[in-house]
Parts: structure tokens; C-alpha cells; sequence
């Protein structure tokens, strides 16, 4: 791909009457935007996002693409309209397909990046997609399609796609699916933690939390500067590594590129005032362990763990009850648990649910987007054999 194509959506398109100023999307190699310069408007666009994704801040996005990305195979596609910087999207060509040999353009996503919405100014969510799907167009070279991972499937992103794809008459289908654990709702933390879970289980928590701290001086540290950061982050790297994810050899601190992801990301955070941090102490000996990100009006919870030293108190569910008091945050109107479908321990506290997906999108020409019609289809045959009756 031409990394300095542009495209502009075609004014002459139908609808396109009602709208004063075409987008342009330009493709640039992620390495020329690794610079203070540059980061200026990007951090500016954040704050006037149509939806939240911390995991494409420059904070987040940069620390990872240095860390996995060094050779510069990922794309930045930025969304100008009139100069000013409006949409980011990394993306890169892909060989395969879920194991499969389909060539593709995929929307950027690794496993630390729980979700994949592109940064998009609000109001301007229909005329960046228009623009998006006018450079894939020209711009696919071998693939059949592009596919967006772990994208939300509501919303203002998601209902602008809904508009364009019709208006264009495009082909898109949802390929994967899934519900994860959502904190959203009116209630207090008290009166929604009463309301969510059982008073068999509010009173065996409260029976953990007591014969725990029967065990030395039980504490919980919330922070949300940078004071003391780089112990902290050591602390938990070390916590997690002892615990089932260091076993199967996925913990952080396994590999030199997650380490510093996770290290570069939370320092950023925490300058831009992005990063709470929780912290659960049994005298001086952290036993649960969460960071979360805040990006008003939403919150994802990054990174959990706990001591399994003490499973038997339910730390980590001790740790999440005090979370709750994210309903009371005045800037934060719903929390992303970032945590895989039914999942045990979230899902009986978070009530709520947020779906996920991944979709494909025809591309191209005639013959492009008739294979990609093939491929859809049996797509979907394949999610709907998986759901539940």
C-alpha cells in the first residue's frame, strides 16, 4: 500500500447533499506520528471522541506498536476533515484468516487490546467510514475484504456503520460475537451491590473479608497520580508471574514486550490522568491488584490480579466489590470489565453486558466483493451454529 495515498468520500454519492466538507483518509507509517508534535492533535481528538478506546490513545497505542511492532508493518490510517486530525485507525494486510489462507486488511488488535472501536470525532462518525471505505477500495491490494476485531456493537460508531454500509448498499456481516461484563446503572455502589448478588453471597464475602483480616491489618490503597508508579507496576508484575498466568507461561512478566507495554502504558496513563489504581494489602503485602483506565464518560478495566496464596478470601472479588464504587465517579457513567464471556468472577458482581464483535466488509470491485459475499455467508452459518438455541 501507498503509505501517502489519499481519498477523499465522493460528494457526489448519494446523501452526500447534506454534508459541507468531504473526509480524507491518509495512510502514514505508525513511526512518523511517534512524536510530540504529532501526538498533539491525536491526544486532542480523545477528548471529543464519539466513543472512548483508551487502547488507541497515543499513550496505549504507541507503547505497543514500539513493543510489537518495530518494523513498522502497521499502518495509521488518519481521518482529516478540513486539516484537522478527526479519525485513527491502525491497520495492517493480513495473509490468513483465523488460521485460514484469506488475504485481508485487518484493523490492528493484540492481545492486550480489548477493544478495536477506531477514534472518531463525534458528529463525524458517517463521513469516516465513507472516507475509511473509499481508501480500502482503492487501496486493498490482495485482500477480499476488511475486517474490524473487537468492535462494539452498539452505539454511535456502530449505528453510523449501520447507515453507511446501507446507503452504500455494501455488504457486512458479523463474524464474531460475544457479551462481556458491563458495570452501567443509576444505582449507588451499595444499593447496586445489593441488588446484584445474592445476600448468601454479600454475607459470605463479609465472612472472607472478616477472617482475612483476622490474619494482620487489611487495607485499600485507590490512587490516581503517579506517585510511586514504577514500584507499584514491579509489584504487580511479580504478583501475576506466581500465579496461574506465570504456569502457562502468559503472564506479563514472560515476555520483555509485554513487560514494557504494560510498564510505558500505565506511566502514560497516569500523566494523563487516565490511570486508577487499586490495591487490596494484608499488612504490606499486596494480595489483589487492579488497573483500570478512566476515559469519561466510560472506564475499562485493564489489567486484575490477586495472590492465590489466599483463593480461599476471595481477594479478588473482595477487590472488585470496592470497585464498584465506580458508580458513584462523576465523570464515569459505565465501566468496561475488558473480561472474556462468561467469566466467572466478574460476571456475578457486573450485571450489565456490552456485546462485542468482529465484522467484515466487502471491498472493491464487482468480482472482490462477489467471493466476499461466499466467505460471509458461510461466516454466518458458522456464528449461528455457535449461538444457543
Amino acid at each position: 500500500m501507498d503509505g501517502m495515498a489519499q481519498f477523499r468520500s465522493d460528494p457526489a454519492a448519494p446523501g452526500h447533499a447534506a454534508r459541507s466538507v468531504a473526509g480524507v483518509v491518509r495512510a502514514v507509517d505508525w513511526r512518523s506520528m511517534d512524536c510530540e508534535s504529532e501526538c498533539f492533535g491525536w491526544d486532542a481528538l480523545t477528548l471529543h471522541a464519539a466513543e472512548p478506546n483508551p487502547f488507541l490513545e497515543s499513550w496505549f497505542l504507541l507503547p505497543a506498536l514500539r513493543a510489537l511492532d518495530p518494523q513498522g508493518s502497521v499502518q495509521l490510517l488518519r481521518f482529516e476533515i478540513g486539516g484537522r486530525l478527526a479519525g485513527l485507525l491502525p491497520v495492517r494486510a493480513e495473509r490468513s484468516y483465523y488460521g485460514r489462507p484469506l488475504p485481508q486488511l485487518c484493523a490492528w488488535v493484540h492481545p492486550n487490546c480489548f477493544l478495536g472501536a477506531p477514534l472518531v470525532a463525534a458528529g463525524d462518525e458517517e463521513e469516516f467510514w465513507r472516507a475509511l471505505f473509499a481508501w480500502a477500495d482503492a487501496q486493498g491490494g490482495a485482500a477480499l475484504f476488511l475486517h474490524l476485531r473487537a468492535m462494539p456493537l452498539s452505539g454511535p460508531l456502530h449505528s453510523a456503520l449501520q447507515e453507511v454500509l446501507a446507503e452504500q448498499q455494501r455488504l457486512g456481516a458479523v463474524v464474531r460475537r460475544e457479551e462481556r461484563a458491563l458495570l452501567a446503572s443509576s444505582l449507588s455502589a451499595e444499593a447496586y451491590f445489593e441488588a446484584s448478588m445474592s445476600g448468601k453471597k454479600r454475607k459470605e464475602l463479609r465472612r472472607q473479608h472478616a477472617r482475612l483480616a483476622e490474619l494482620g491489618t487489611l487495607t485499600l490503597t485507590r490512587q490516581r497520580d503517579d506517585e510511586a508508579l514504577d514500584p507499584w507496576i514491579a509489584e504487580y508484575l511479580a504478583l501475576e508471574a506466581r500465579g496461574w498466568k506465570g504456569a502457562a507461561g502468559t503472564a506479563l512478566a514472560d515476555r520483555i514486550t509485554t513487560t514494557r507495554l504494560f510498564t510505558e502504558a500505565l506511566r502514560g496513563a497516569a500523566q494523563c490522568g487516565r490511570l486508577e489504581r487499586l490495591t487490596l494489602r494484608l499488612d504490606d503485602k499486596a494480595i489483589a491488584m487492579l488497573a483500570q483506565f478512566i476515559t469519561p464518560p466510560g472506564a475499562y478495566s485493564f489489567k486484575t490480579t490477586y495472590d492465590e496464596d489466599y483463593a480461599r478470601y476471595s481477594p479478588g472479588v473482595l477487590l472488585q466489590r470496592e470497585n464498584l464504587a465506580l458508580l458513584d465517579h462523576g465523570l464515569v457513567a459505565w465501566a468496561d470489565s475488558c473480561a472474556a464471556a462468561d467469566h466467572p468472577m466478574i460476571e456475578r458482581i457486573w450485571r450489565e453486558r456490552r456485546p462485542i464483535g468482529s465484522l467484515s466488509i466487502a471491498i472493491g470491485g464487482r468480482l472482490r466483493r462477489g467471493l466476499f459475499h461466499l466467505i460471509a455467508a458461510a461466516e454466518t452459518r458458522r456464528l449461528q451454529a455457535r449461538e444457543p438455541a
